[in-house]
């Protein structure tokens, strides 16, 4: 990790990240950019995206920590709170007006898998899948098994 430009926390944050990974995330900065960070998530069990391996991305604005990170899911999912461009600067409340400079890399990646285990459907990001998700609950959790089959089965 040798990027002397990097603020010290960021530096921290990685080896941590590294040495200490949270259970069912692995989070590694690129080569190129210590800022970018490429995340697995493993769908949480009892969830309807178990099974499934998420692939998303993250970056460390200049300003961090005094702003959020950037985050948005590569891998195509169906949830009520994650959109299409999968910008999760909207989908997480962290992630917008309720960011804190004490939050780090390591909780916005657990909220990113707690969300991943209770959607919520009374806050939407995509109104149809909320609706969905309200009027028929199994059969949109059955579409969100199947989507995770299809684009996040790891292969």
């Amino acid at each position: 990790m040798a990027n002397s430009n990097l603020p010290r926390r960021i530096i921290k944050e990685t080896q941590r990240l590294l040495s200490e990974p949270a259970p069912g995330i692995s989070a590694s900065p690129s080569e190129d950019n210590m800022r970018y960070f490429n995340v697995m998530i493993l769908g949480p069990t009892q969830s309807p995206y178990e099974g499934g391996v998420f692939k998303l991305e993250l970056f460390l604005p200049e300003e961090y920590p005094m702003a959020a990170p950037k985050v948005r899911f590569l891998t195509k999912i169906y949830h009520p709170n994650i959109d299409k461009v999968s910008s999760t600067c909207s989908f997480l409340d962290i992630l917008k007006d309720k960011w804190s400079s004490a939050l780090q890399i390591r909780t916005v990646l657990l909220s990113i898998q707690a969300l991943l285990s209770a959607p919520n459907p009374d806050d939407p990001l995509l109104e149809n899948i909320a609706k969905h998700w309200k009027t028929n609950e199994a059969e949109a959790v059955e579409t969100a098994k199947e989507w995770t089959r299809l684009y996040a089965s790891g292969a």
